[in-house]
């Protein structure tokens, strides 16, 4: 594990080993209660904040809902997550471990941001008051790991689709789904229909992801849109334009001069 102080009064703890397979693992805490927007958007991965202090998280919408902690899907629109001040340990899970752990259905995560009461009912409450009582960050992953260990369920996912996912991903998108049934010796609407239920995105979906976040890290670090459309297996700069404003609502060129 290594922890490190940030400008502007932020703890940031990064777990260096994989909290269980397909989990990681990371803590913030808001030593100056600076407050924060956060901006979600689409990932390849399924994010759980669990905020163990006592400002609440606020989801900008139009019901404003307020939560504990939050879970978020591959697509869950743009949203902004408001605090007074943050104190969580993070989860990136892949949609694999997801379909493990979360006692709910990816495609039930599609398009929205659910309430971590929602997904893991009283256990949620019991996890954050346990990480309350803690006083170091390894002290706090610890506390995460073995509750992940207690509701991993037995429930897995299709070895196809588990295939599926593993080529998209080392693909960096590009692949068709024509080749994921050829790669599985299913039909394809049978790895549409089967893929669908168990990521909680089509394979179309899933590999416009994966492609859509490789460009906004290569965005981040410097590269020109035009270089990066290239890269990324976009027709032009136009297509890359429409994914990046859809799946996280700013434009390659602004992203690339932040």
């Amino acid at each position: 594990m290594s922890e490190q102080e940030l400008d502007g009064g932020w703890d940031l703890a990064k777990s260096t080993a994989m909290a269980m397979a397909g989990v990681s693992m990371d803590g913030f805490r808001d030593r100056g209660s600076v407050g924060c927007d956060m901006r979600i958007f689409a990932r390849p991965e399924v994010t759980v904040a669990i905020q163990f202090g006592n400002s609440p998280l606020t989801v900008e919408g139009p019901d404003q809902p307020v939560f504990d902690g939050l879970v978020a899907g591959l697509v869950p629109g743009i949203r902004h997550v408001r605090a007074e001040r943050v104190e969580c340990v993070e989860l990136r899970m892949s949609p694999i471990a997801a379909y493990r752990l979360l006692g709910v259905g990816p495609a039930d995560l599609d398009g929205t941001v659910a309430g971590l009461a929602d997904i893991w009912g009283s256990g949620a409450a019991l996890l954050r008051e346990q990480l309350s009582e803690t006083a170091t960050w390894a002290e706090r992953f610890a506390v995460t790991t073995k509750f992940l260990a207690a509701t991993e369920t037995t429930r897995t996912a299709d070895s196809e689709v588990v295939a599926c996912w593993e080529r998209i991903v080392a693909d960096k998108g590009a692949v068709q789904v024509r080749e994921l049934a050829e790669l599985t010796g299913w039909s394809r609407q049978r790895v549409w229909s089967r893929f669908t239920a168990q990521i909680g995105v089509t394979p179309k979906r899933a590999a416009m992801v994966v492609r859509f976040r490789r460009a906004f890290d290569l965005l981040s670090v410097g590269r020109s849109p035009a270089e990066v459309a290239a890269a990324c297996g976009y027709s032009d700069q136009s297509h890359l334009h429409r994914d990046m404003s859809a799946f996280a609502g700013i434009t390659p060129g602004a992203l690339a001069t932040n």
